[in-house]
């Protein structure tokens, strides 16, 4: 499904052996000096585990220390490989995610799903508990100006339906909306487009590899985010480091993320990532 998602994980196999390399206790979710309470982790890394034993492979999310999960709704994730998990109702995975010990306020879900099956999702998220809907992209790739603004017209109008309903809207940003057309960049754009009141951001901070750092985007539109994936670069290697390994300025990040009104973060990266980037967190 998503390009940038295959970058980050190559063999979503490797993830649940890589990560059991830690200590259970050594992912806890104070950060000590830092204000974030907690963090968790996008399924997406874990799909193939996640279709193969539910249960036993949330287990063994909790007993890495992480306390959430974001789910990707498996409706419309059905062809990325969440059909066998779209046998379950919202009420039936939420147990299992909750005798897990893990809680799930915040999914995925695609544009057409929302557009076709919107009273379906939002019964399924409220059997769920979760209480922010997250877009996952727009799509579109080769879109134009006028393509992107119609998208976020449709998108308020979904955003204000969700509103009603009791939830959060957010849209998740990839490599392709720090494009331009005609000079303007397709961020900007969104931001401009988007109801504030209506839409709010889930900022990918792995754009920090073609030069945009989350921070400036937190300060430069305050309250405008939901919620952030948490990755870091290695300008030199030109890939994907641990955190605290990279280019990006965590503790700018962290104070930013206050201004910009995040609520909630999850750890999406590579396998080996997970553990270095834990002990980074935890003594930031």
């Amino acid at each position: 499904m998503k390009s940038t998602r295959r970058n980050f994980i190559k063999t979503s196999s490797l993830a649940l052996g890589s990560l059991a390399l830690l200590n259970p206790n050594s992912l806890a979710l104070g950060l000590g000096k830092n204000t974030l309470k907690s963090f968790g982790v996008q399924v997406w890394t874990f799909r193939e585990e996640l279709i193969k034993d539910f249960a036993g492979t949330l287990k063994k999310i909790a007993s890495l220390g992480y306390k959430e999960i974001e789910m990707c709704s498996p409706l419309g994730y059905s062809d990325s490989g969440f059909a066998p998990l779209n046998k379950m109702s919202g009420t039936e995975m939420r147990k299992i995610i909750e005798d897990a010990g893990l809680l799930c306020r915040s999914s995925h879900y695609n544009f057409g799903e929302l557009r076709e099956s919107l009273d379906n999702r939002i019964e399924w998220s409220h059997q769920m508990g979760i209480t922010q809907i997250i877009l996952s992209s727009f799509w579109l790739a080769k879109g134009s100006l006028d393509d992107y603004r119609k998208a976020c017209d449709e998108l308020n109008g979904i955003a204000e339906k969700i509103k009603k309903a009791g939830f959060k809207t957010g849209y998740h940003n990839h490599n392709m909306e720090f494009e331009k057309r005609d000079d303007i960049l397709i961020y900007d754009l969104l931001m401009e487009r988007l109801n504030p009141d209506l839409v709010k951001m889930q900022f990918q901070v792995a754009v920090i590899d073609i030069g945009y750092k989350a921070a400036n985007y937190f300060n430069k539109y305050p309250g405008r985010f939901i919620s952030a994936h948490l990755a870091d670069w290695s300008e030199k290697e030109k890939k994907q480091v641990p955190i605290g390994q990279g280019i990006v300025d965590w503790k700018e990040f962290f104070k930013a993320a206050e201004v910009g009104g995040v609520k909630n973060y999850f750890v999406e990266m590579a396998p080996e990532t997970f553990e270095p980037s834990a002990k980074y967190l935890l003594n930031i």
